[in-house]
């Protein structure tokens, strides 16, 4: 996928999300099947996931190859970085997410102005990847928490299937 076409998945994948969200009834916005997150929680997590990257593209290009390097290879594709999380997900089921990550309880009160600040996020993402060329998206890296240094391609690529795959979790918690 060439920057656009990453810029639009993104958009269209957490605008999607965002609707889903909205329009959970409030019993099932906070349904808490077996311990799993809440739709609030996956909501949280994922606002939390996108923020990182969204501050990220706000570093200055120097900052990012200090401290995280260069890339030296081509980026991997859309489907083998979401075969690569499924598969790492699958290797590690006792994977404790960093406290940064995890999500908080999210209250009815606070649905819209999370779905806000998602949406806003998301848009300053989407901002921030405008002021990277192709070969720049190809090149600077950034970590991982489970799976290692990603090229900020690979990071895109990953924030698009990320919002998915939450999204999934919410309807199986939902059983949808």
């Amino acid at each position: 996928m060439v920057k656009q076409e990453i810029i639009a998945s993104i958009a269209k994948n957490h605008k999607t999300f965002i609707k889903k969200i909205s329009n959970l009834s409030d019993t099932d916005f906070m349904k808490n099947p077996s311990g799993k997150w809440t739709a609030g929680q996956q909501l949280e997590h994922i606002l939390k996931s996108v923020m990182v990257v969204s501050r990220a593209f706000e570093v200055p290009k120097a900052v990012l190859a200090d401290k995280f390097g260069l890339s030296n290879k081509s980026s991997r594709d859309y489907k083998s970085i979401v075969n690569d999380y499924l598969i790492t997900l699958e290797q590690n089921p006792n994977y404790k997410l960093e406290k940064r990550f995890s999500p908080e309880e999210v209250n009815l009160k606070e649905k819209n102005e999370k779905l806000i600040e998602l949406e806003n996020i998301v848009n300053n993402l989407e901002k921030g990847i405008e002021n990277y060329s192709e070969d720049e998206l190809d090149t600077y890296m950034l970590p991982h928490p489970v799976m290692g240094k990603f090229t900020l391609r690979e990071v895109l690529y990953f924030t698009a299937y990320h919002v998915l795959h939450h999204d999934k979790q919410i309807l199986q918690n939902l059983n949808f």
